[in-house]
């Protein structure tokens, strides 16, 4: 196994100056009870929470992935109160385009005014004056959806223009959605499901990679047959590695301009985490888990 160091290396994201380590920590885990999958009310042990963002930042995590609707509120509110005031080299990057029902259901909130709210809970409960990014968050829960998006990209747009928001970035959107936005304004990241099994955005990717846009994946695990689970574990098995770190290692490996937002609410899980960053997976393993994506149709 080859040493990588920066955790990952260092991406600096397209038209801007901020420097990333490309192995960065996911936030959405610290809100609600372990085990709920809603994200909903604050976490049991809040300052083992603390202790996970603590221990992210002392082991060269610069970038945090989180929005205001994890809790709703609560997310931010521990991480304010771990890691501010925030260090110098810290990007914190956040997401508006959805509200929290009473229930704990998701729902949407592009309009002008709901995108304005959100701008200002997450710069009340973060403690910032300007966010960093934000990325309007489109689509559905995993794939995109033609839709209109102007109302809310030209919000954050006039956030910017006041310096509330720094720089943009889209979730859920498909090529010819980047194209529209970036006719209103430079867009720095997007954030897409995609992972070893779900392979739709491989095109997208390498045409972000030419642009210096960042690719962040989220749910690298998720999605997957058992059959290419299965898989998985017999490459992670091979290289004394747990099907995460390989499935992260994998994403680092297959281009420059992808960006890992794993969370945890473990320092156990996040320390196994960032080891992705130091595999380095032979020719033979790549070519093993480039094929799990049609290992079901092959099966079959």
């Amino acid at each position: 196994m080859k040493q990588n160091t920066n955790l990952g290396g260092g991406f600096t994201l397209a038209g801007s100056s901020l420097i990333v380590n490309r192995i960065g920590y996911g936030a959405m885990q610290l809100a609600g009870q372990d085990g709920d999958k809603r994200v909903w009310g604050p976490p049991r042990d809040i300052p083992g929470a603390i202790a996970v963002l603590r221990e992210a930042i002392a082991s060269g995590v610069n970038h945090i992935d989180t929005s205001d609707f994890y809790g709703p509120h609560v997310t931010n509110q521990i991480i304010k109160q771990a890691l501010h005031p925030y260090p110098d080299d810290l990007v914190i990057v956040t997401k508006v385009g959805a509200r929290r029902g009473a229930d704990g259901s998701w729902l949407h909130a592009r309009s002008r005014q709901e995108i304005i709210g959100a701008v200002h809970d997450n710069l009340r409960n973060l403690g910032l004056d300007s966010l960093q990014v934000v990325n309007l968050r489109l689509g559905g829960f995993a794939a995109p959806e033609d839709e209109p998006f102007e109302e809310p990209l030209s919000a954050l747009v006039e956030l910017k223009q006041q310096g509330l928001v720094q720089h943009i970035g889209l979730s859920t959107v498909s090529p010819r959605q980047l194209a529209q936005a970036q006719a209103i304004t430079e867009i720095v990241c997007i954030q897409n499901l995609y992972n070893i099994a779900q392979r739709g955005d491989d095109q997208f990717i390498d045409d972000l990679a030419t642009q210096r846009i960042a690719y962040v994946p989220y749910f690298p695990l998720g999605g997957f047959s058992p059959v290419q689970s299965a898989a998985l574990d017999g490459a992670a098995a091979s290289l004394d590695a747990t099907p995460m770190q390989i499935a992260l290692a994998w994403l680092l490996q297959r281009a420059p301009n992808i960006l890992l937002i794993p969370g945890t609410s473990s320092i156990g899980h996040l320390r196994e985490n960032l080891v992705a960053a130091t595999l380095e997976l032979p020719p033979t393993t790549i070519a093993e888990l480039d094929r799990i994506a049609n290992a079901v149709s092959r099966a079959t």
